[in-house]
């Protein structure tokens, strides 16, 4: 017996399921009965697609978080743990999604980049032994982090002769069914008559 169930018997009531329960029950059966209706939401990814080309520059990129430099174990000769050359990036994630499209914001939460306690996206570098040079480093990822987002999730734009070309696959498949059909139905229309005339 659920929790929940054995609660409700303990204080003299009829035991019914949570809300969240029977809201879970319902759109698992309704997942089951209308399993077209479930695809993904319906975003502009023409407006995407114009962002990108025409919008988004990596420049403005310097101006969304803030730097922190910290003593670095990476390269660097005599000047390990003695110099902050070490770069992080620490951008928090409403800035970020507030530049970007919504079919972007998923992903950039589930990016290996994201955390959660602080709800921003952090880079860092160590790389090299000159605090700029990790700056820049750490601009480029989140430069590479937000081009391959966009790519994985906006599709490219299908040009006029690929449109044609699956039309004219699809009529063909259509036509090819039709005459299966055709030749299916003629079949047993002859193994009811007899066949033998």
């Amino acid at each position: 017996m659920f929790s929940w169930a054995k609660h409700a018997a303990t204080i003299g009531l009829k035991p019914t399921p949570p809300s969240s329960l029977i809201y879970a029950r319902s759109s698992l059966r309704y997942a089951s009965t209308h399993p077209h209706r479930l695809e993904t939401p319906d975003y502009d990814y023409s407006a995407a697609r114009d962002w990108y080309k025409n919008t988004y520059r990596p420049e403005l990129l310097n101006k969304l978080g803030e730097f922190r430099y910290s003593r670095s174990s990476g390269p660097g000769g005599q000047n390990v743990n003695k110099v902050e050359s070490k770069a992080q990036l620490r951008v928090p994630i409403d800035r970020l999604l507030a530049i970007v499209p919504e079919v972007m914001h998923k992903p950039l939460r589930a990016s290996r980049y994201f955390a959660e306690n602080s709800s921003s996206i952090v880079i860092q570098a160590d790389d090299s032994r000159k605090r700029e040079t990790n700056k820049d480093t750490c601009i480029r990822k989140l430069n590479d982090l937000i081009i391959d987002v966009y790519k994985q999730s906006v599709p490219g734009e299908t040009s006029e002769s690929q449109k044609q070309r699956v039309k004219d696959l699809q009529t063909r498949e259509n036509e090819a069914r039709l005459k299966s059909k055709k030749q299916h139905s003629s079949k047993k229309q002859s193994r009811a008559s007899g066949g033998f005339d």
